[in-house]
Parts: structure tokens; sequence; C-alpha cells
């Protein structure tokens, strides 16, 4: 094949895209249709080559086809894998790298993407920000593609056939085939499960295929191609700008891929035939620029190293700056550089490697057995230390949570079913109702000091994720809407205003992407639903988020986090977004005569500092929920406030 600088440039807008997308960029939160770009270059370049091999030969070499994949992309992988356990053992807590080995495991024989997917890891949630190892996920899904697409392509040639001719329209239909029900699978998949969709390599192959057929279609011109083609010119600006754009428009709050993942398919196929046809209009001129290409050509292995470089950066310097995530993403490109100079591209371009085949496919798969040996080696020594005397503590903060949810209050996001909980007294002629999500009920331990269980009934009503305001929200665990907590939220209303209660309790963290205006708004007209039925309401404040997680930012480390951390642990109690928050839910209570704000930011962030821990208990169990105990000790202060 003709080398296409062309190619190596949109390599380099796919890398961009995905760096920006994960090192933060606001404007970019739709970065990681970049990954889709990937794999419509991977489709369109392994069908080529493949089906030349088919023209000219009439059958494919297995053995050499897959040693050039182990020698392409292996060695750079096991670099990052090596060099990030070696790190993660210092600087990760251990809590977390039972997780991280079985990971890295995975990533070793490229089926992270398949752990991913069925361990229920979301990419868009909270979780992913701890996984050193999530980007490899595409790389699985790459290689995976790469097991099965010559066996399919030399079945639909004929190759193997000895009876009949081969057959190029036998090979065009079967693509046209993989890519209809691959995307007629994606979509619906994406619909019902968008986790298995995003990560599983069978709802991606339509993306190869049609890479593939871009390449069987549009044969390259070479350098005298139409040089001044308005509509080339102009397919290929479309296709770049709305590679763009899709970046820009998409974020975290879509399903995807879906329907949603056709726009940078198509648009890097439009820019790839532009290429292929017309050379030499200014947008495939832009895209061969040596700046470029230099990127393209080390995209690999900047993807191999940008999301660990980012993510153990965060855990010495927490919450880092954007000069900081610029300094680290800058880091991750030297490293790639590095990468690439003096491991992949030597290797890459060192036939004797792969000669013969067979003998380099068993070394690789030697390499790999060790590295799944190692990750294992590690998570059992990550075990061990989770044993020790030091961590129990931390454990036993993870473990500190209300005792409703022993009872099973919470249905979590699987039901929209109204399970309320009753503790205290069933004949108590006074009535409290506690409703919220869990930031809302880890007031609870405090709640049943302040009210005498032997003189009030408590009904507790929670559910996970689910606010109480009125307004739709995007759930990124399930990739869609949370429409299943509007439903409970609206039952659970109805059930407060039939009972009239006393007390009304609510809560919820601050942190839900709404608009001041969707915080004002909703929570009036969750009030004017049991206002005139309640006696008093008491809106609780989101308790202040810390920017780690409390119980591993005091977890012990090994000796290099000890040298280079210096995470205080601490962070301050306000921000602009809780401050505007609590802005609006004061607005909404004014509108009512018995409803006010509770905050009991004081409480527990004395002097306008948050701490994960105070007198040597844990204050926190995660980043955002408190640890029941000390909930519990906060009981005086919250009777002031509520005025018991």
């Amino acid at each position: 094949m003709t080398f296409r600088p062309d190619i190596e440039g949109l390599r380099a807008v796919a890398i961009l895209l995905v760096v920006a997308a994960h090192a933060g960029v606001p404007w970019l939160a739709g970065g990681y249709v970049g990954v889709d770009v990937f794999f419509v270059l991977s489709g369109y370049l392994i069908t080529r080559l493949l089906t030349d091999e088919l023209s000219r030969t009439g059958r494919v070499q297995f053995a050499r086809f897959y040693a050039r994949r182990f020698r392409r992309l292996l060695p750079a992988l096991l670099l990052m894998l090596g060099v990030c356990v070696l790190l993660a053992t210092q600087l990760v807590p251990a809590a977390q790298q039972e997780t991280q080995a079985d990971a890295a495991a995975a990533a070793a024989l490229w089926g992270s993407n398949l752990l991913f997917a069925f361990t229920r890891l979301d990419y868009f949630g909270a979780d992913s920000s701890e996984n050193l190892f999530l980007h490899t996920w595409s790389l699985g899904v790459e290689e995976q593609f790469y097991l099965v697409w010559p066996l399919l392509l030399v079945a639909a040639y004929g190759a193997w056939r000895k009876s009949a001719a081969p057959s190029r329209l036998n090979l065009v239909q079967l693509l046209w085939l993989v890519a209809g029900i691959s995307f007629a699978a994606c979509v619906f998949i994406t619909s019902i499960e968008p986790r298995h969709a995003f990560y599983l390599m069978p709802m991606r192959a339509w993306q190869f295929a049609l890479g593939g057929l871009a390449g069987l279609y549009f044969a390259d011109r070479g350098s005298n191609g139409a040089a001044a083609s308005p509509r080339a010119a102009a397919l290929g600006w479309l296709g770049l700008s709305g590679i763009l754009a899709t970046a820009v428009l998409l974020g975290d709050d879509v399903r995807y891929p879906g329907i949603w993942a056709l726009l940078p398919t198509l648009c890097t196929l439009a820019v790839l035939v532009c290429g292929a046809r017309a050379p030499q209009t200014s947008v495939i001129r832009l895209l061969s620029q040596p700046a470029m290409t230099a990127i393209g050509r080390v995209s690999y292995s900047w993807y191999l190293w940008h999301w660990p470089v980012l993510l153990l950066g965060g855990l010495v310097w927490p919450a880092p700056s954007p000069g900081l995530r610029l300094a680290l993403v800058l880091s991750s490109l030297l490293l790639a550089w590095l990468s690439w100079r003096f491991v992949e591209a030597p290797i890459r371009h060192n036939a004797r490697i792969v000669q013969p085949p067979r003998r380099a496919i068993m070394g690789a798969l030697l390499l790999m057995g060790c590295a799944v040996v190692g990750s294992f080696q590690w998570q059992a020594i990550a075990r061990q230390t989770l044993e020790q005397p030091a961590y129990q503590r931390i454990l036993h903060a993870r473990m500190d949570v209300p005792t409703l949810y022993r009872k099973r209050c919470d249905q979590w996001y699987h039901s929209d079913v109204l399970t309320p909980c009753e503790f205290g007294n069933p004949q108590a002629s006074r009535t409290v109702v506690v409703l919220g999500d869990s930031i809302g009920l880890q007031w609870f331990p405090a709640i049943e000091r302040v009210f005498d269980p032997t003189q009030w009934r408590i009904v507790v009503m929670t559910k996970s994720a689910c606010p109480i305001v009125d307004a739709p929200i995007f759930y990124a665990r399930i990739g869609r809407e949370y429409t299943e907590c509007a439903r409970w939220r609206g039952a659970a209303l109805a059930r407060i205003a039939e009972m009239a209660p006393d007390e009304v309790i609510l809560g919820s963290t601050q942190t839900y992407d709404f608009s001041p205006a969707q915080w004002r708004n909703g929570t009036a007209r969750i009030l004017s639903r049991i206002a005139p039925a309640a006696g008093r309401i008491h809106i609780l404040r989101g308790t202040p988020v810390l920017p780690f997680d409390g119980p591993d930012c005091l977890a012990p480390r090994g000796a290099l986090w000890d040298h280079i951390a210096h995470a205080s642990c601490t962070t301050p109690a306000h921000d602009p977004h809780s401050n505007a928050v609590f802005r609006a839910l004061q607005a909404s209570a004014s509108g009512f005569n018995n409803v006010r704000i509770v905050d009991m930011t004081n409480a527990i962030c004395p002097s306008g500092t948050c701490s994960a821990q105070r007198d040597g208990n844990l204050t926190y169990r995660d980043g955002r929920h408190l640890t029941a105990s000390f909930v519990a000790s906060l009981a005086p202060a919250l009777a002031v406030e509520l005025n018991q």
C-alpha cells in the first residue's frame, strides 16, 4: 500500500480528541469519538492489506499476519503495563490494587473490554476514574477484530475453495452484511444496555466493516488525484469539521454508541474517501503537515500512556489545576515518544523478529502469559497488605453505613417500586418522614438519635442517585434518562401527602448536573406537593464533597508515595457550585411558611475546612458519603438545627 500521510493526520486528530476529553477539557467532553475514528481507520487499513494479499496470492498467511500484529502492538503495551504496575504498587491504595491487577491481566490478554463489560464498570461513571487500564478496552476490541477478520475475509473471498474462482463480490456483500447486522445490534443493545454496546467488539464491527468497504470502493489515485476538485474538498472539510463538531456537541449524557456513533464514523469515511480520490485538496494537505503526521506516528504509544499518567498524577496531586493537567499530558507525550523511539519503532521495523512467524507467535503468547502471572502475583500481595492492622480502620470506614441498608430500604436504580422502611414506635402519635438519595439518608444515624424512637414513628424513603428535584436526570451508570427515579419520586410524594407527617426531612447531593433554575423550580414543585399536608419541612444542604477518596487518602502506601506525595487530605468546605445550589434551595424554600434549609456544613467542616479524619476517626467513607459513626456524633448539632 502507498503511504497515506493524511491517515497519520487523522490518527493525530483522534488521539488529540481522546486526550483532551480525558484531561477534562470542558468543551471537548465528547472527545471519546476519537476511538471511533481509530476503529474506522483500522477497518480501512487491515481490509485493504488483507484483500491485497488475497488478490495477489489467493490466500492469507495467517501466521505472518498475526505475528505482525503482535510485533506492532504487544511490546509497547507490555512496557506500559509493567511500568504502571510498578508505580501502582507504590501510589495506589491496596484496596484498589486487586481490581487494578484484574484489569492489567485482562489487558495483557487483550480482553479488558470483556472484563469492563461484564463487571459493570461504566466508561462514563465515577468508577472509571480509578482504573489505570480502562483505556485498554479499545485495544481489546481491535485485537478481537484482528483475530476474526482475516478468517471472515478468506471465507467470503472463497480462497479456501478449489472448485470456484475467488469472488470480490462475495467479499463486498459480506462486509455490508456485517455492517448492517452489527449496526442494528449496536443500536438495539445501546437502548437496553449501553455498556455492552460500548465495550463489545460485535457491536463495533460495523465501524470496521464500513472502513473496509471504503477501502474496497475507493482506490487510491496517488499524487495525481484531483487537485482542485470542489466536491472532494467539500467532502473532506465536511468530514473533518464533523468529527470536531461531534466531539464538541456530545458528552457523557447521551446513550453511546448507538445511532450517535454514525456521526464520527461517516465523517471519518468522508475524509478517507477524499484522501484516496483527491489527495491534493486543502484538507488532506492540512492533515499531511509534518506536525500532524508526527503526532499520528506516536498516537498508539500516546494512547497507551496518557490515561495512566493522568490518573497517577491525580493521586499525587488531587484535583489538579488545568496547568498541572497540561503538564501531565505533555509528560505522557514525552513517554509516548520514548516508547515509540526505543521500543515500538525498532521492534516494528525489525522483520527478523517475526521469522519464523509461528515462533514469534509462541514468544508473544509466552510474554502475555508472564504478564498475567505477574498481575496475579501483584493481586496476592495486595490481599496480604489489606490484612495488616494499618488497613483495618480503612476497611471499617468503607463498611460504616447506616443500618437502613441492611433492611434493603434502597432498591437502587433497578426498580421504581416504593418500599418505605419504618423505625421507632409504629403506634406513636407523631411521624417524621426522611426522603432522599444516599447523601440525604446518610444522616439517618443522627436522625434516629434526634427523634426519640419511643415517641416517634420514623419512615424512610430512599433511592440512590435519585434527586429530590422535579427535573429529568441522565444517569451515566445506565446510559439513559433515569425514568425509574421520576416514577419512584412521584409515588413517594403522593405517599407523604397522604400520610400528612409532622416532620419531613429532604436531602440530596449537590453534585447533580442541574442548572440553578432547575434546582430552584424543581425543588419548588416538590415542596408544592407536600407542604400543604406536612407540619414542618427541613431541606438538608448537600454534604461537602472531597476531591479525593477520604479513606484512600489516609491509607498507607509505598515508599515512593511517602517521598513525593503531599496530600493533606483536606479541602475547602465551600465552592461556587455548592453555594449556587444552596442559594437556589433558599429561593425555593422562601415561598413556603413551613420550609427551612438546614446547613450542617460548619459541623462537618469546622473553620471552613473539610478533613478525611477528625481526632483520629475517619469522617468520610468515600469522597462524598460520611461514615455512620461520624454522622451519629453530629446528632446534637443536628438537633439544634431541627429545633428538636
